[in-house]
């Protein structure tokens, strides 16, 4: 049961299969505790110590990728990249130096397809099945357990995981074959870090014009301009909250995906293209820890403004 964007599960009993968690970052350590207060056994690992320990004392258990392998049914996977991912399941004593057929594992990281689909096909050899299903909801989704899951591979992996996606997000969707969940999200990406740098640009705009930014956001937000991404970003630009519920680093690297993906497709990404640039400069002024909302500095540094509250 999910009560005022919180999650409030009561302990079920009947999940009996033992489920590893390795990478309890930002979105990872929240995930993980949401499985654990739905009463799922929950191995973990992650080289953060500390995280670890959190999520030890919430009342999993810490174990070696080895051990995850040898002792979980189902297995997720959330870190920052897709060579982090094969590493973790492919390097010696990695996941599947012991991982047993009949096994699923899921891999909820933002990867490329290619990368999907070499995990697929790694551990398809072993009787293994594999899952991408990124999600989009930042860590206060997460938290949460309200992430939209966007999920490729067969379907019978897919339902094999189900009743984890029910715990961990408000919605999951199998899109097609393996990747097909890392492409959507790489579509995600496209269409909330362009939103992000369009919406930026408006209130530089209507900032240095002398517009309240504030007002003028609640003057468009009812309309055509109105979005989730308004809603989510402006609020906390104004306030100059850059606190990260999507840092930067995270973003450059999808964005980075998007462009390495659409060219070796060769699909023309004017926008994106221009957007990775952008997040590049932010980059080597030191926001990659910002929230994605931290986009704006970009616009606010060249025409020499600051989107925020005007004093009373």
């Amino acid at each position: 049961m999910k009560e005022n964007g919180h999650v409030k599960w009561k302990k079920k009993g009947c999940m009996k299969m033992k489920v590893g968690f390795i990478g309890l970052g930002i979105m990872g350590r929240p995930m993980a505790k949401n499985l654990l207060n739905a009463g799922v056994e929950l191995m973990v690992s992650d080289l953060n110590k500390e995280a670890v320990a959190d999520v030890v004392e919430a009342g999993a258990k810490e174990a070696s990728y080895a051990e995850i392998g040898e002792q979980c049914e189902r297995i997720i996977i959330m870190v920052p990249s897709g060579a982090i991912s094969k590493s973790i399941l492919f390097d010696e004593d990695g996941v599947a130096s012991t991982i047993k057929e009949g096994t699923v594992v899921c891999d909820m990281s933002s990867v490329t397809p290619v990368e999907s689909k070499e995990c697929y096909e790694g551990l398809k050899a072993k009787g293994v099945g594999f899952v991408d299903a990124p999600v989009s909801g930042g860590e206060p989704g997460a938290v949460a357990g309200t992430l939209a899951i966007m999920a490729g591979g067969d379907q019978k992996d897919f339902d094999a995981m189900k009743e984890y996606f029910d715990i961990l997000g408000s919605s999951a969707l199998l899109i097609g074959g393996s990747g097909s969940g890392s492409v959507t999200k790489l579509a995600n990406q496209v269409i909330v870090n362009n939103t992000i740098a369009v919406v930026s640009e408006a209130f530089v705009l209507a900032t240095k014009a002398g517009a309240d930014p504030e007002k003028v956001y609640h003057a468009i937000r009812g309309g055509l301009a109105g979005s989730a991404v308004l809603d989510a970003k402006i609020p906390m630009i104004i306030e100059r909250n850059f606190k990260p519920g999507g840092p930067i680093r995270i973003n450059h690297k999808d964005i980075k995906n998007v462009v390495n993906t659409a060219h070796s497709i060769d699909v023309p990404i004017p926008y994106t293209a221009q957007l990775y640039e952008i997040l590049q400069t932010l980059k080597i002024h030191g926001h990659m820890n910002d929230d994605h909302g931290g986009i704006v500095q970009y616009f606010e540094e060249l025409a020499d403004v600051e989107v925020k509250k005007t004093e009373e």
